[in-house]
Parts: structure tokens; sequence; C-alpha cells
């Protein structure tokens, strides 16, 4: 059976995952992650910083050895929102593609959305009824209304937590006033959505990726919440997310640390994420909140798949 590989080149992680294609599915025996941070001090600038372009290379040099020692057959590498927008992006591609040999297709917001709708939808039961799907990197948010059977409406809004840390996060804990200020901005931002959520009623969320992920690590270790390794799905209730969101606002960021269960890459951008989704929240009426442990890069694979085994065409 073919061997892939998926690179996800995020604006703050670099993901790796290794496959083994089925025609019955597929099963991953290797993942990794680095938080190469490539929007650093730069991307509200539109540029991927000298340092930011070490650290990528740094991290494709690395995933280069793990491909070739694994005799990988096939690589998809795939970037999104920092090298959509930054005016050097097209340059780091093709300086990170001379370095590895691998080819990187940089994709649309659309695209992008499309691709987390899967892995969501590959990891759990969405249902009958339209829910909210959200993914925050760090350059860009995608938002998702479907269910089981199709998308409704999806939109990729470039406010990701990078660019949010670098509007409105200058002081911590983050001021009162600067949340309010955040929030102004993103009344602005973001009625499409809003417009959206109240055609469809949307009552779930679900989120998906280092945001969610890092809040339903925080409760499980504060509600010694067990959970399956293998599980696609991670718990997390509306209450708890609350009482989460409140102490990572009124904490500094080694104070955060200290949470039991925070996932230390992503101290520094959760706190305008977590912001950014009880705004969302709030604005929308949602009342239940649950976590897939898939997204984009599962959903690549899951597109990767269903080409292969000629079930549907995927476009990079």
């Amino acid at each position: 059976m073919p061997k892939i590989a998926v690179l996800d080149l995020g604006t703050n992680t670099f993901n790796l995952l290794l496959a083994e294609m089925r025609p019955s599915g597929y099963e991953i025996f290797y993942s990794e992650k680095q938080a190469v941070k490539i929007g650093q001090n730069g991307i509200s600038e539109g540029l991927i910083a000298p340092g930011a372009i070490e650290r990528a290379s740094n991290a494709m040099k690395a995933y280069r050895e793990i491909i070739q020692k694994e005799s990988i057959e096939k690589v998809y590498a795939f970037a999104t929102s920092a090298f959509r927008n930054a005016a050097n992006g097209w340059a780091v591609k093709s300086h990170l593609e001379n370095l590895t040999g691998f080819e990187i297709k940089i994709i649309t917001g659309d695209v992008e959305a499309t691709y987390i709708y899967h892995g969501v939808k590959d990891a759990l039961k969405i249902g009958a009824k339209p829910a909210l799907i959200i993914d925050i990197g760090g350059g860009s948010v995608e938002f998702i209304i479907g269910n089981d059977d199709k998308v409704f409406w999806k939109y990729s809004f470039e406010i990701g937590a990078q660019r949010l840390l670098d509007k409105f996060h200058f002081k911590d804990p983050m001021p009162v006033d600067q949340v309010s200020k955040m929030e102004e901005y993103l009344n602005r931002e973001l009625n499409p959505l809003f417009d959206a959520c109240h055609k469809h009623r949307i009552y779930t969320l679900i989120g998906c990726s280092g945001t969610f992920d890092t809040l339903s690590s925080i409760y499980r270790c504060e509600y010694d919440v067990e959970h399956k390794a293998t599980s696609t799905e991670f718990p997390i209730t509306m209450e708890s997310y609350f009482k989460i969101h409140r102490e990572i606002l009124h904490k500094n960021r080694e104070e955060r640390l200290q949470i039991p269960g925070m996932i230390p890459m992503r101290v520094d951008m959760i706190v305008v994420a977590s912001c950014l989704v009880r705004y969302i929240i709030k604005k929308a009426n949602i009342g239940h909140m649950r976590v897939s442990a898939f997204a984009l890069k599962e959903g690549m694979l899951d597109s990767i798949h269903a080409e292969l085994y000629h079930q549907r065409r995927i476009s990079l």
C-alpha cells in the first residue's frame, strides 16, 4: 500500500503526517508539529521575517529527513495564510521547495475551509442540524457551516491569532479596554458570519486545531476527565470553557504556562484566540461546544484518499 506524507505549513505551526493508504481508508503512523511561527514579527506588515524563514527552513530539513527515512512515495505540501498574503510568500515557498525538493502548493482560504470540513466530518458525526466549525490559525480563521451531508456556507477571514495578538495584546494580562477594542474590530469584520449563523439557526460550535486542543487539554486536566488516545473527539463543556477563559484572561504568560494542560506552543496566542471564541459564542447565541481532533491536514488526507481510490477529485 502506498505511503504518503502531508505537510501543512501554517502561519503558527508546521505539521507533518505520514500515512499508509488503503482502499478502506488511511492509517496515520507518524505525526509531528513544530511551532515555526512564520507570522511572528512580520505578518502584520505583510512579510515573512528572516528569523521566521530560518525556523521554517530548519523544520523542513528535519521533516525531509523523516520522510526520506520512511521511504515515502509521495509528498503533498500545502501552505496557508502567511504564504498567501506576505509580499515574499512566493519567494519563501520557492526557497523551501529548493531546500527540500518538495512541491509546495499555496491554497486559498476557500480550499482550506473545504479541507477542514472534510477533516472534522472524518472525526465525528456532525448531525443533521447545521453546526458552526471554527479553525483558528495564526493568519486566518476558517468558518464553515455544515452538517453530515453538505456545507451550507464557508468563509476564511484574515483575522488569525497572530494578527489579533499584534493588534490588541500589548500588555499581559490583556487589559479590559483592549478586549473591548478587539470585540469592536470583530463586530466590524464578522458581519457575514453572524448573518449566516442566524440564517442557519446555529446552536453548536465545533472547534478544531490548536486553540480548541488546548482548551480541551486544560479541561481534561482540571476536571480529571479521562480521554482515550484513539478518540477523534476531545471532551469539553460550555460551562468549563467559560471558567477556563476567565482563568486564561486574568493571568500573565508565566502564570498561564503553569495551568495544568496548557500546551506551551499555544501560550502566547491562547488569550486573543479564546476572546474570539467567547465573542462568537455570545454574539451568535451558541449553546453547545464540541472539539474535533481532526482538521485541515486530516481533511487533506481524506481528500487524497478519495482521489487515489476514485471517489472524488481534489484540487490544490
